[in-house]
Formats: C-alpha cells, sequence, structure tokens
C-alpha cells in the first residue's frame, strides 16, 4: 500500500514530468523519514524513476531508500533473501536496466551479508548489456 502523502507526491512529479531537488529534499525529509514501508512504494518510486527526469539528487536518495529497505527493513537483516532477490531483479529490470537500477543492485549487493542468485544474475546481465552498449568501464 501507498501512503496518501507518498501518492500525491508522485501525482505532482507526473504533472511536471521533473524531479527537482526540492521534490527530493521533500521526499527524504518529510514524507520517507523513516524510509520504505512496502513492496508497493519501492515499485511506485522505480516507475517514476523511469518515467520523469530528476536533478541529480534523485538517484542516490533513491538508491539510498531501496538498499535501506531491501537490507535492513526486511528479516533477517543483512541477508536478501531469494524470493525478495527475486523480486527486487524483476522490478529492477522492467524496461531494461538503467543505471539507476543498476546502482540499486551493486549497492544492495554491496551492503548484504548474503544475496539471493536472481540479484547477482541481474548484475551479470546489466554489465553484459553494457559492455555490448560500450558502457561499462
Amino acid at each position: 500500500m501507498i501512503g496518501a502523502d507518498l501518492r500525491n507526491f508522485i501525482e505532482r512529479v507526473i504533472d511536471r514530468q521533473f524531479i527537482s531537488a526540492e521534490d527530493v529534499e521533500v521526499l527524504r525529509e518529510e514524507i520517507l523519514r523513516s524510509g520504505l514501508s512496502s513492496k508497493a512504494e519501492v515499485e511506485a518510486l522505480l516507475a517514476l524513476d523511469r518515467t520523469v527526469r530528476a536533478d541529480a539528487s534523485w538517484e542516490p536518495v533513491l538508491t539510498a531508500l531501496v538498499v535501506e529497505f531491501m537490507v535492513q527493513g526486511r528479516e533477517p537483516a543483512g541477508v536478501v533473501e531469494h524470493d525478495d532477490a527475486a523480486w527486487l531483479a524483476t522490478v529492477l529490470d522492467v524496461g531494461g536496466p538503467t543505471r539507476t537500477a543498476m546502482g540499486i543492485a551493486y549497492a544492495v549487493l554491496d551492503r548484504s551479508r548474503t544475496v539471493g542468485a536472481a540479484l547477482l544474475d541481474f548484475i551479470v546481465r546489466g554489465r553484459h548489456l553494457e559492455r555490448q552498449q560500450g558502457l561499462a568501464a
């Protein structure tokens, strides 16, 4: 379920087709100061990321919110179980592995003690695609 404040935020941003630095600050400090609380909220913000342009401050805040939800907000903390990894990989892969999606996947991997194979597979496929497109280091 998505709270009314987050839903209103998403609607405002979609109307403007841009996430400003001020929007990011409001999201972080007021709307989601306690973090994300559901998979639906993660899905909504990732869909928003693929839909509208955003200030440079958006990507690190979105990444931090998703990582905190996946790594610390689920039980057991520090472990991204198979089902959660499969769900996250699926959500990140909608429309293809974007830079933001890859950044989130790497950050979850870095912050976790253990991750399910589906997320590792997403990372490998994303790196392969980046190499094909000449984007990888």
